[in-house]
């Protein structure tokens, strides 16, 4: 057996076979080193900081090919500016080779418009920033909403939540300043509830309950009754409820009667109001009792006089004395005396 396995036959096959799969092993790796041009590189040229269109140029002489992408808009370069390539400026590579090429684009990629109306300015400012939309003038208008977005504007022109505008453009806002206090409310009676609506809005008011006569929603009809009424103080944003009808005021006063009941308060009775200009009353200040004076009364004598005798009494000067002298000391009461004859 071992004879016939080193017959000359069997070695030539063996040796021819071992030489084809030689030859099949070189002429692959020939055809690899053809076809990927093995061994010829070309080095990236450096195309940063020129234009896309001269970089284009570059890239095409040397036998490479090229993707550009946009960048982040960056304002301190030119548009259209090549800002960065892959692989880096120097690399090796081989011809045909994709060389992506970043360019600073035209303008700044655009943005939606938040949706900030309504909402309280801080909280709108910071909205904005934070999708790359700047805050320009904030211009205050009345409106019951204090410190409330009520619109957005871009060059005097209103902007919707959802417009696209480019990032960084400037967005000026009209801010409500609140309602104000103690208002005239305005008289409705005798207009249409279309222009009483209009007045109550341009006040500043809220439109409350519109009942109307004949239950039709017709805002043609004639207001003949309303909730304060006109000329009432109130603030601003309180409701305005109207009642209105197709007849005028003067045919419904028994309708506005039962309403006053309702709706107004008994006014209280009219009194004579106090005349300030005239003089003012004087109220007598109390008189202090003057001191009771020492007793110059003098003592009576228990001794009855003798019969037949006369009693003579010395007479005491009467002259009165001014009231501002001083109280003198008291003196002492003199002793009567009896004559018996």
């Amino acid at each position: 057996m071992l004879k016939s396995l080193f017959h000359w036959k069997v070695v030539v096959n063996l040796l021819l076979a071992a030489g084809v799969f030689v030859a099949l092993v070189w002429l692959t790796f020939r055809w690899l080193e053809l076809h990927t041009n093995h061994g010829k590189e070309i080095p990236v040229p450096n195309v940063v900081n020129m234009s896309v269109h001269k970089a284009i140029e570059v890239l095409d002489d040397q036998g490479l090919a090229y993707e550009v992408d946009s960048f982040k808009f960056d304002p301190k370069f030119k548009p259209f500016q090549v800002l960065q390539i892959y692989p880096g400026a120097g690399s090796r590579v081989k011809g045909g080779r994709a060389i992506l090429l970043k360019v600073n684009p035209r303008t700044y990629a655009p943005v939606q418009v938040p949706d900030i109306l309504d909402r309280y300015k801080g909280l709108a400012f910071r909205q904005l920033e934070a999708v790359g939309l700047r805050v320009g003038d904030t211009i205050y208008e009345p409106n019951i909403q204090r410190d409330a977005v009520i619109r957005m504007q871009l060059g005097g022109t209103i902007i919707k939540p959802g417009a696209k505008l480019p990032r960084a453009s400037t967005i000026d806002l009209v801010i409500g300043t609140g309602p104000k206090r103690n208002v005239t409310v305005p008289n409705l009676v005798g207009l249409t509830v279309q222009e009483a609506k209009a007045v109550i809005t341009n006040n500043l008011f809220e439109i409350g309950l519109v009942d109307y006569e004949d239950g039709k929603a017709d805002e043609s009809d004639i207001v003949y009754y309303q909730d304060p009424q006109g000329g009432a103080i109130r603030d601003q944003g309180m409701q305005i409820d109207l009642w209105a009808s197709k007849k005028t005021p003067a045919q419904l006063r028994s309708k506005i009667q039962q309403l006053n009941k309702i709706y107004r308060m008994a006014e209280p009775a009219y009194s004579e109001p106090l005349d300030i200009t005239s003089e003012p009353l004087r109220v007598p200040s109390p008189r202090r009792e003057p001191e009771n004076p020492p007793s110059t009364q003098e003592p009576v004598s228990t001794t009855a006089p003798a019969a037949g005798s006369t009693v003579k009494k010395e007479e005491k000067p009467t002259t009165s004395k001014p009231a501002s002298e001083p109280a003198k000391t008291e003196e002492k009461p003199k002793v009567r005396k009896v004559i018996v004859e």
